[in-house]
C-alpha cells in the first residue's frame, strides 16, 4: 500500500487538497468552518487577487467555462495550444515570472502561435457543468484555431487533452502530456491513493457544503497560505537566485500570489473527475464516453511526447508512461523523457523550461510524418 510521507502531504494540497484529510469528518468539520468564515466574501473579491500574466496577451475568444489566451508572436503556422490544469489554482502556472514562464520559453523555442485555455472560476450556475462540457468547449477552441492544432496538455489538463485527441482525432497534429495522469492503475502515487481510500461520499459532501461546487477559497484557508517552505519552493523554481537574495524575494511573491488565488469547480465535474479517472479508471480501461461516444485510446495515433517528474507526488511516472501501451501510436512516435524533481517543476522550473521544454518546442516544429500504428 502506497503510504505518502508528511513532507509530501503539503504538495497534494495543491489540485486535490481535501484528499489529505484525516477523515470525512475531520474535512467536513474543518472546510465547514472555513464556509462560515466566508460569509459576506463574495466571488468578486476574490476575483480581485488572481495574479498578473507574466507576458503580453490578448483574449481571443470568451467562453463562459474558458478564455482563449492568445500569446502569439506570428499569424501563420499551426498553433499550439496549451491545455492548462483545472484545479484548486489558476492557469497563471503556465507563465508564472520571467525565467519561469512554460509561455515565455516556447515562445522563445520558435513556437510563434501559442495560446492558452484560462479556465474560469465556475459560478453558482455552473455547478451542474460536466466534463462533457469543457471538452465541447475545448473543442469550439479548436475550431476557432482552424480545426488542426498542436495540444499540449499539463496535469488535469492532460488526460483532457488525451480525451479530446481521442473524441476528434483528425483536430490533434502532435500531443505533448506533461505530467498527468492516464492509467490509474499503473502504479501508485500519493493522490491517487488518497482517492483510492477516501470514499466517494468525502467528496460528495465537499460539493454539498459549496452549494453544488467545490469552493477554492474555502479549501486553501482549510490548509492555509504557507503550505510550502522558502526552501521547497526555491527548489521547483530550479533557480540559481540566492535564497536569501532581493531576486528570488520576488519570484517568491509571485509563487505566493498565484498560490493564494483559487478557482472554484462545478460539483458534477469535480465528482466525475474523482470517479471515473480516479475511481473507475475509465479512461485507461477503455469505459469512458465523451460526448455520446465511448472512447478508445487504441484508435488514437498522432505523435505523442511525455514528460513525467522523477519525485513526482501527484502523478506517478508510469502512470503518464502508460499512454504508450494504451494508444495505437507506433513506438518510433512516442518520445518519453523523465526529469529530475517535483510536479510544479515540470512547468515553472528554471531548468527543465531552458533545456526540456525547448527540446520539446523543437519536436513539434518539425514536419509531421505518416501516421502509423502497431
Amino acid at each position: 500500500m502506497y503510504e505518502p510521507t508528511g513532507r509530501q502531504l503539503p504538495h497534494l494540497a495543491f489540485l486535490w487538497p481535501a484528499l489529505a484529510a484525516a477523515s470525512a469528518s475531520e474535512i467536513a468539520g474543518s472546510i465547514a468552518k472555513q464556509f462560515i468564515g466566508l460569509t459576506g466574501t463574495t466571488e468578486d473579491d476574490a476575483a480581485a487577487h488572481e495574479p498578473v500574466w507574466a507576458t503580453p496577451n490578448t483574449v481571443a475568444l470568451d467562453l463562459k467555462t474558458v478564455r482563449l489566451r492568445d500569446f502569439s508572436t506570428a499569424r501563420e503556422g499551426v498553433a499550439t495550444l496549451l491545455c492548462a490544469p483545472y484545479a484548486l489554482h489558476g492557469a497563471g502556472i503556465v507563465d508564472l515570472a520571467p525565467g519561469h514562464s512554460l509561455v515565455a520559453a516556447l515562445r522563445a523555442a520558435g513556437l510563434g502561435r501559442l495560446f492558452v485555455t484560462h479556465w474560469r472560476s465556475a459560478d453558482a450556475d455552473m455547478r451542474f457543468l460536466s466534463i462533457d462540457d469543457y471538452l465541447a468547449d475545448l473543442n469550439v477552441l479548436v475550431d476557432h484555431l482552424g480545426g488542426r492544432i498542436d495540444l499540449i496538455g499539463l496535469c488535469q489538463g492532460g488526460w483532457l487533452s488525451l480525451l479530446y485527441a481521442a473524441r476528434f482525432p483528425a483536430k490533434v497534429r502532435k500531443l505533448v502530456l506533461a505530467g498527468a495522469p492516464i492509467d490509474i492503475a499503473a502504479a501508485p502515487s500519493g493522490l491517487s491513493a488518497l482517492t483510492d481510500a477516501s470514499p466517494l461520499s468525502l467528496f460528495q459532501e465537499l460539493v454539498m457544503l459549496g452549494g453544488g461546487r467545490v469552493i477554492g477559497l474555502a479549501v486553501q484557508r482549510f490548509w492555509g497560505p504557507e503550505t510550502l517552505e522558502d526552501d521547497e519552493i526555491h527548489q521547483l523554481l530550479q533557480t540559481h537566485e540566492a535564497i536569501d537574495s532581493s531576486a528570488f524575494a520576488r519570484l517568491l511573491q509571485q509563487f505566493r500570489a498565484w498560490y493564494a488565488w483559487t478557482v472554484d469547480l462545478p460539483g458534477t465535474y469535480y465528482l466525475e473527475v474523482i470517479d471515473k479517472l480516479y475511481k473507475r479508471n475509465e479512461l485507461a480501461s477503455g469505459h469512458f464516453v465523451a460526448l455520446g461516444q465511448r472512447i478508445d485510446l487504441a484508435a488514437v495515433h498522432v505523435p505523442h511526447f511525455l514528460l513525467a517528474a522523477r519525485d513526482d507526488e501527484l502523478v506517478a511516472p508510469a502512470q503518464l508512461f502508460a499512454t504508450e501501451q494504451l494508444v495505437g501510436t507506433s513506438a518510433h512516435d512516442i518520445h518519453k523523457e523523465m526529469v529530475g524533481g517535483h510536479h510544479l517543476g515540470l512547468f515553472v522550473g528554471q531548468q527543465t523550461l531552458n533545456e526540456t521544454w525547448q527540446r520539446i518546442a523543437h519536436w513539434l516544429s518539425e514536419p509531421e510524418r505518416p501516421a502509423t500504428s502497431y
